[in-house]
């Protein structure tokens, strides 16, 4: 498998980045001008003027899954892994790397996103035996978790918007997918799409303008790899989306947030043979 890791403007021009022999997933972007990217339960440092894989030193967490992502003031880096405690747990460290300080006390948590003060992440979650996967969002030391939603089959992706009034998240009802989203305290939930396609991953952008998702074909079940998928951009205030660009990958390409600081382009995985 080659993984290509790349750029997209909003005019769907793409650069590939970096073209690696191997799994690579999930990249954000530091204001400093790198990339980070998860293989094999690894992190990795890629930056974008001299593109090579530098390994970030996560301590005992060797088993780091796709959902991490850099706080607002580039200091730190939420991770999800399971080496701790068999299931995915949130832990923080310095963005240089270093020892992992946990987050969430219960487990499954997958992280998703920050909040714009940098004083809330927010993830995805099961909290009770056999129940559904459900958004969630709780303080740096773990306390005050909150249940932003569990009303649906499925619930994932969480993502703040800049202003810190909604958390995007994709939710599945009755074998529909959509983008929704509610206020950080639950209330006023809103459905953002009505179509066919299988919508996960939004993930806003800095400027408050757009919100770049994953689209997979109609029937899809999950967020598989391996597929024909497309990347759309619509506003953040709602309204119709529109195509950016078209890619094979799904799982991994756009897990976590992507987007540039200045919001003029995202980054994203794409696989070949």
């Amino acid at each position: 498998m080659i993984s290509e890791v790349c750029t997209v403007d909003l005019a769907g021009a793409v650069t590939v980045v970096l073209a690696h022999d191997g799994h690579l997933e999930a990249p954000n972007w530091h204001p400093d001008g790198y990339l980070i990217v998860n293989s094999g339960g690894l992190l990795y440092r890629l930056p974008l003027d001299a593109p090579a894989l530098t390994r970030i030193d996560t301590g005992f967490a060797i088993g780091c899954n796709n959902d991490h992502g850099i706080s607002p003031d580039g200091q730190s880096l939420a991770i999800s892994d399971k080496t701790e405690t068999g299931a995915s747990c949130i832990y923080l460290l310095p963005i240089a790397g270093g020892a992992p300080q946990r987050v969430t006390g219960s487990v499954p948590s997958w992280w998703h996103g920050w909040s714009p003060d940098g004083a809330r992440v927010a993830y995805a979650g099961v909290r009770a035996k056999g129940g559904p996967v459900g958004i969630y969002a709780c303080a740096l030391d773990g306390r005050d978790e909150v249940c932003v939603t569990e009303a649906f089959d499925h619930a994932d992706g969480p993502d703040y918007t800049p202003d810190g009034r909604w958390i995007w998240f994709n939710g599945e009802r009755d074998g529909a997918v959509d983008l929704w989203r509610a206020h950080p305290d639950g209330t006023g939930l809103e459905r953002m799409t009505d179509d066919s396609a299988v919508n996960w991953f939004p993930h806003p952008s800095p400027d408050g303008q757009h919100v770049v998702y994953l689209a997979y074909p109609p029937g899809t079940q999950g967020h598989p790899g391996g597929l024909d998928v497309t990347l759309r951009l619509m506003p953040q205030a709602g309204g119709a989306s529109r195509h950016l660009c078209a890619l094979h990958g799904g799982q991994g390409s756009i897990n976590v947030p992507g987007w540039a600081p200045d919001s003029r382009a995202l980054a994203f995985v794409r696989y070949r043979d």
